[in-house]
């Protein structure tokens, strides 16, 4: 009779699920991951173990057939990690007639482990293999740790090891498939009612990834290829059938326990004119707003790709050379840096960059969401693409400039020393001579470098001589344009006074 009232109520439980009569939803998708520091090998094969570093807010519409008074409704194709506290629910049909009583979360997932624990004190079957066939062992289970502690009907106790399977009696009340949202609500009115309810729930995320095909019209003028998808991973505990999919652009402010990281927002953009199935982008308080203009399918433990927005071909770029020289950034001291060996040491690497501004005039004009950008550059030889670099941006409003580092060349290459230091400590002052040498290895190619340096000793500086002119970057960075002809080399020298 136990055994019948168990399978009465499990059936019970599946019955009272009411039928959707249709369903409607949207999400839209957070970040809180820095820009390229997502493997994406990490969610293959489920990412078990792996912390999707987002969130989503889901809003879903359904219609339930309702009765006057009470009613209880269950819906059990949500994420298993839902934000219980954010969970919203509204009749739209009758919002002042029908009222939200109690509602909960459930997640008391059924499991092996679960299922033997509701029938600790209680008769159960255990089946282990015994040479060809395989015996049954009937007792009372008293214990799981170890092991399957059984107490058989003659008073001795068994511990079965290994087993090949247990038989129990019927499913215990309490215990569900899947997770659960129900509301317990009283309507005023019976009949069928649209209803709206929202979450938020962790373990999806998103990313951006640029890829720029690169093509040199002349030294130090280029043009870019910029094409953009988004990368979507669910890995909610759920799916979501075309669902109307969101994404939001900006750092968005979320209240998180002490320990817990700030999560960053991150979207993807779209042309405004771009196609009406594509991203379309509009301001959105202090954010950008960007929705997809057709219905998405994300399925659980899945990874999607969706174009951000259409190639953008031709996009003017410029290549600058850097030379800095120091081997360290050295950050600002509290006491001048009188230590005539500090900092001294010399970096022989030339870096590339690449810049272009995001402008409607220079062909693009989107604003760029934080993401990596892989650069290749086309081997006329045979048609093919080759990976030059990659480098991560922030996110980029319109009208500012991608500053992009590719890696070192190869054929330019500097030189940096302290010819002469002097310093007077009574008088408050000390003086610094720096010779800096770039050289050009390219037979038959000029290039441009930009010669930086940082003038880390103290912060009132005051440069005395120097062999050409000078930018001055911040307070206390400078560069030093320098074009130097193929097999040649460029100096740069000059003395700095620092005074306290």
């Amino acid at each position: 009779m136990k055994t019948l009232r168990a399978l009465a109520r499990a059936l019970a439980l599946a019955l009272a699920l009411p039928a959707t009569v249709s369903a409607q939803g949207a999400i839209t998708i957070y970040s809180s991951a820095q820009p390229g520091a997502i493997d994406p090998h990490a969610f293959r094969n489920g990412g078990e173990g792996t912390a999707v570093p987002g969130y989503a807010v889901v809003r879903e519409e359904r219609e339930f057939a309702l009765k006057a008074g009470r009613n209880l409704l269950r819906v059990n194709d949500v994420p298993a990690l839902i934000d219980p506290t954010t969970v919203a629910f509204a009749s739209l049909t009758d919002p002042r007639g029908t009222r939200v009583v109690e509602q909960s979360f459930e997640f008391d997932l059924t499991s092996s482990t679960k299922l033997l624990s509701r029938y600790l004190d209680r008769e159960i079957t255990v089946e282990q293999p015994r040479g060809q066939g395989v015996e049954s062992i009937t007792g009372v289970l008293v214990g799981t740790q170890g092991g399957l502690i059984l107490r058989q009907s003659d008073g001795t106790v068994r511990i079965v090891g290994a087993h090949s399977g247990v038989r129990l009696p019927g499913l215990p009340g309490g215990l569900i498939s899947k997770p659960a949202l129900a509301w317990e609500l009283d309507s005023a009115h019976a009949g069928k009612q649209r209803t709206r309810f929202s979450y938020q729930t962790g373990g999806m995320t998103w990313w951006a990834d640029y890829n720029l095909a690169y093509s040199e019209l002349r030294p130090g003028s280029c043009r870019v290829d910029v094409g953009a998808w988004v990368t979507i991973v669910n890995q909610s505990g759920a799916a979501f059938s075309d669902a109307r999919l969101k994404l939001i652009a900006g750092d968005v402010q979320r209240a998180r326990p002490r320990g817990y990281a700030v999560p960053e927002a991150m979207a993807a953009p779209a042309r405004a004119e771009g196609k009406i199935d594509g991203f379309r982008e509009k301001a959105f308080f202090e954010y950008h707003l960007y929705a997809l203009g057709r219905p998405a399918s994300l399925a659980d433990n899945s990874t999607k790709q969706i174009e951000l927005f259409p190639t953008a071909p031709g996009i003017g770029c410029e290549k600058t050379l850097v030379y800095s020289g120091q081997a360290a950034t050295y950050p600002g001291y509290g006491t001048p840096m009188t230590d005539r060996g500090y900092g001294v040491q010399s970096n022989h690497k030339v870096d590339v960059y690449l810049r272009l501004k995001n402008s409607a005039s220079n062909g693009l004009g989107v604003p760029l969401p934080a993401g990596k950008v892989r650069v290749s550059k086309l081997d006329d030889a045979d048609g093919s693409l080759e990976f030059i670099g990659e480098d991560v941006i922030d996110h980029t409003p319109r009208d500012e400039t991608v500053r992009i580092r590719l890696g070192s060349a190869f054929d330019v290459v500097g030189e940096r020393r302290q010819v002469d230091f002097r310093v007077d400590s009574a008088a408050h002052w000390l003086e610094e001579d720096i010779e800096v040498k770039v050289r050009n290895q390219k037979p038959d190619e000029a290039v441009q470098v930009l010669v930086r340096e940082s003038l880390y000793r103290w912060s009132n500086w005051a440069m005395v001589r120097r062999s050409q002119d000078y930018v001055r970057e911040d307070s206390r960075t400078v560069g030093f344009p320098v074009r130097i002809p193929p097999k040649g080399e460029a100096v740069v020298r000059y003395t700095v006074r620092y005074t306290w």
